[in-house]
């Protein structure tokens, strides 16, 4: 009988080492992801911000407004 809840807990113990095993993969290709899309956004927003023009303009580029 004690012979038999050890097996048992042993192998309920190898199930949660598998299941923490699987977990970690996981999260390990989840945080690929994540760096690969956090570089895309950085990507993007540069790339938005070399086709939008700044709202704001250095006081030399300025121009003078029409009625001067």
């Amino acid at each position: 009988m004690e012979e038999t809840r050890i097996t048992d807990i042993e192998i309920h113990l190898m199930h949660q080492a598998k299941a923490i095993e699987e977990l970690n993969e996981v999260v390990i290709r989840q945080q690929r992801q994540i760096d690969e899309l956090t570089a895309d956004v950085a990507r993007m927003r540069e790339q938005v911000q070399g086709l939008a023009p700044s709202a704001v303009r250095e006081p030399s580029e300025e121009e003078p407004p029409p009625h001067y």
